[in-house]
């Protein structure tokens, strides 16, 4: 059974669409800021310059975190609470939500019994594919368990004593991104063991209408970087997926939870993250800024093969394209630049070499990227085809699909598909119209999207 809030709320409480609502109350202003009374209009323009200048904007966007607390965590009152989280559940004022529930947790109001950690852990401190170790949270004494590690999915031991589990994660809007497959596998162990789900939502940097990518993971590709049917990028919240997740029995075993999802205020689906007025925290050491959650999808899957350097190691990750042999940059720039397929994208010649990594101190040559209009920038997820098919151009004996065969499968299983290869190199390292057509999201994944969709 779900429960959800579906559309922006009025002052004092929303209704929702289907389902069982949970009503947010004393959603109020701040005391002391009352409509019409001059002075408190001016302390509150004085606030908001305040967090302005101190580099915290106060924007128009609560996150679930924040409307859970002006709830007076009403849902979670008299519970055991297991919370799922990482460095990016924070408040706008940079909060942590791992302080703020511990310390509402302090007032008797719930207890704050679990923490669990996914990939990166709960303060950040783990490299991208390292495990995490579970153990005790330092500052708050909370135990915690790995959800990256020898167990990705939470182990009824890991749950004994729980009320209710709290997630609280900044996804980037791309199906590989591992922090879906975690909220997906929570959700699976929660239905097993009958404890409750609570999701707050935040928005999604690659903002709530870019779709691209085909829905379906084949057999044989499935894999905690495509552990779920959605596209590669999905245009989607982490309340909107785990609402899809549970309503369309999309978990293991057709399993639904008892899913909460409590929406943000404020954010619509054009929304770029800047509008938000919301302060950005690194989802991953190589993601440190929004931007860099766009050129995810654009480069991540070429930097799967090792035959091509994405900008990881150096101080552009994700926005290029290079490697070593390519001797002529300025080539390549052109080619890309006179691609009517990536009209709202530029191309730059770029040469550097990365200070750590696997490219460490050999000199890369290549391209970065800018993503110069949005609206036209409609094949984010096919750039690095279209890169390979240039270079295939310009030196015909070095194909950056002839990679390892450890790393062919690992491509694919980021695609979800083997066919998107195949179809590519038997095309003569050509982007097809059908590889196009293979890769576009179905209709009726569209129209099952659109029921879930709370903004």
């Amino acid at each position: 059974m779900s429960r959800w809030i579906t559309r922006q709320p009025e002052a004092g409480g929303v209704a929702g669409r289907t389902g069982r609502v949970v009503i947010i109350r004393n959603c109020r202003p701040a005391p002391g800021v009352v409509r019409g009374e001059p002075l408190a209009r001016i302390v509150a323009c004085c606030l908001l310059f305040v967090l302005f200048i101190g580099g915290v904007a106060a924007g128009p966007v609560k996150t679930g975190i924040e409307v859970l607390r002006d709830s007076g965590f009403e849902i979670l009152q008299g519970k055991r609470v297991g919370l799922v989280t990482n460095p990016t559940g924070v408040d706008s004022r940079l909060v942590p939500t791992v302080d703020i529930l511990d310390s509402a947790a302090r007032t008797g109001t719930f207890s704050l019994a679990a923490l669990y950690g996914p990939e990166h852990g709960i303060r950040g401190n783990v490299a991208a594919g390292e495990k995490v170790a579970s153990g005790r949270e330092p500052s708050t004494g909370v135990p915690v368990f790995s959800l990256y590690g020898a167990t990705r999915k939470p182990t009824p031991q890991m749950l004994a004593g729980i009320d209710v589990l709290v997630f609280d994660i900044q996804d980037i809007g791309t199906r590989s991104y591992t922090y879906l497959s975690t909220m997906g596998r929570v959700m699976e162990a929660a239905a097993e063991n009958g404890i409750p789900v609570v999701v707050l939502d935040r928005p999604n940097p690659l903002g709530g209408e870019r779709v691209e990518g085909c829905e379906i993971v084949e057999p044989g590709f499935v894999s905690f970087v495509s552990a779920y049917p959605v596209p590669y990028v999905h245009g989607m919240t982490v309340g909107e997926l785990a609402r899809m997740l549970n309503g369309e029995k999309m978990l293991r075993g057709g399993v639904r939870c008892d899913l909460t999802v409590v929406p943000m205020r404020g954010w619509r689906r054009e929304m770029a993250w800047g509008e938000c007025g919301l302060p950005w925290v690194p989802t991953s050491p190589h993601i440190p800024t929004p931007e860099s959650a766009f050129y995810y999808p654009a480069t991540g899957t070429a930097g799967e093969l090792g035959t091509l350097n994405i900008g990881v190691g150096y101080t552009l990750p994700f926005r290029t394209i290079a490697a070593p042999w390519i001797s002529d940059a300025d080539a390549l720039a052109r080619r890309l630049n006179a691609l009517p397929e990536l009209a709202g994208f530029r191309f730059r010649p770029i040469h550097y070499s990365p200070f750590y990594g696997s490219g460490k101190g050999i000199e890369q040559h290549g391209v970065q990227i800018y993503l110069t209009d949005r609206a036209t920038a409609s094949r984010l997820t096919l750039v690095p085809f279209y890169a390979m098919q240039e270079l295939a151009a310009l030196y015909p004996d070095r194909r950056p699909l002839a990679a390892a065969e450890s790393r062919l499968a690992m491509f694919d299983k980021v695609l979800g598909t083997d066919r998107m290869r195949k179809m590519f190199v038997g095309a003569g390292c050509r982007v097809t119209p059908q590889m196009a057509a293979l890769w576009r999201p179905s209709e009726t994944f569209l129209a099952t999207r659109q029921k879930y969709l709370l903004y």
